[in-house]
């Protein structure tokens, strides 16, 4: 006569068998929701290259109708800043401090996008002893997020090491991958002040070569205040 199981041993294994079944279930959506997802992702990361190629040429024709016609073409202002702290709290006046932190600035060496607009632009200048600030290209962007970038997830600082970081918090903004982030930040979209937030203030290191004179301003030489776009090459040194 065979032996007779335990019928708790046969419950045990039929909700094991359950579980199993549940997780491969589980398994096998997320897998197939991935795949979709990564189809979208290319699909979006092509039509931002197609923009930023569509706009480069664009001001490439703008220059060369300008010269045909014997004009000077002066570029369309940029409405994003990349602002980096350059000198830590000695002689720092509350008023100044308390714009620093306005602007997340709190440490020596960190970096932040900001919107440029009247009111940054007015705090800014009001901290350039303390700041390098500029107008950032793409290249610069995009280096910054992928090579530093943290974001801010239940207000931890948490590595963007996949697209699902970027998703879980800006997912309701419709910025599902680190390609919608940077576009989102390169063209200060309508969502910039949420994707501005999600990322933590860059912690760059001290720039290769160092700095030249902190104390100055840079139109006298000094590394301090609004470099306009040479602040990419400043970037450059620092990531």
């Amino acid at each position: 006569m065979g032996e007779t199981i335990p019928e708790s041993v046969l419950k045990k294994r039929a909700t094991l068998a359950e579980l199993k079944a549940k997780r491969e279930e589980h398994k096998a959506k997320i897998t197939k929701d991935r795949k979709a997802k990564r189809g979208k992702i290319f699909k979006r990361a092509e039509q931002y290259v197609k923009e930023y190629k569509a706009l480069e040429n664009d001001l490439i024709r703008q220059k060369r109708v300008a010269k045909a016609a014997g004009n000077i073409f002066v570029e369309p202002e940029s409405k994003l800043i990349v602002a980096t702290r350059i000198r830590g709290i000695i002689g720092v006046s509350p008023k100044v401090r308390k714009i620093l932190q306005l602007l997340r600035l709190r440490q020596i060496h960190n970096t932040v996008f900001l919107k440029a607009n009247k009111a940054t632009i007015n705090m800014l200048r009001l901290v350039e002893p303390f700041v390098a600030y500029g107008y950032p290209n793409l290249k610069t962007v995009r280096e910054l997020i992928y090579k530093r970038g943290f974001g801010k997830v239940n207000k931890q600082r948490i590595p963007i090491a996949d697209n699902s970081v970027v998703e879980e918090v800006l997912g309701k903004k419709d910025i599902i991958c680190v390609e919608d982030l940077i576009h989102e930040i390169y063209t200060v979209g309508p969502n910039f002040k949420a994707a501005a937030n999600f990322l933590w203030p860059f912690k760059l290191s001290s720039p290769n070569g160092g700095f030249k004179r902190k104390l100055l301003h840079f139109n006298e030489g000094g590394d301090a205040g609004n470099r306009g776009e040479k602040i990419n090459a400043l970037i450059k040194r620092m990531i």
